[in-house]
């Protein structure tokens, strides 16, 4: 974990691209956390359109995971209903940005629709985790996810 101070979900939305992932690579991967975490995608990082699209997003298509520590697992909140869909593996690997440990979600075991895609996330502060996803090697997505007593903005 950084000692970055008071690393929220609306500053991360609020912060340049470069230093989020500066920000990733000055971090730990803390422990893989357990059970309901909101999720909110980084869209179009530093913006302030980019704060109202990710809670158009959040509101519409996903909503983050569920993790679950017995089986290794995570399940992503889908839909309005956060429906649990699209299954992936939870371990400790080597990052694809700079080959430090991050918890890895990995789809392709799991998950048919989603076997290309594998997320790395670490804790940026407490309960607050900044994720990359990757579709095969490629960087696609930046999101964040909290845990419930992180919710606020």
């Amino acid at each position: 974990m950084t000692d970055a101070p008071s690393m929220t979900v609306g500053r991360l939305l609020r912060t340049p691209r470069k230093q989020l992932d500066r920000l990733f690579q000055s971090s730990v991967p803390g422990r893989i956390p357990a059970g309901d975490c909101e999720g909110t995608l980084i869209v179009a990082p530093g913006s302030a359109a980019g704060a109202a699209a990710a809670g158009l997003i959040r509101l519409i298509v996903w909503k983050g995971k569920v993790f679950d520590p017995g089986s290794e697992t995570v399940r992503n909140k889908v839909g309005p209903l956060g429906t649990l869909a699209v299954r992936a593996e939870v371990y400790y690997g080597p990052s694809r940005l700079d080959t430090n440990p991050a918890i890895i979600l990995d789809y392709r075991r799991t998950s048919w629709i989603a076997r290309w895609i594998r997320d790395e996330i670490r804790e940026v502060a407490p309960g607050v985790f900044l994720g990359f996803a990757y579709w095969n090697r490629f960087r696609v997505l930046r999101f964040v996810l909290a845990v419930p007593q992180h919710f606020g903005p």
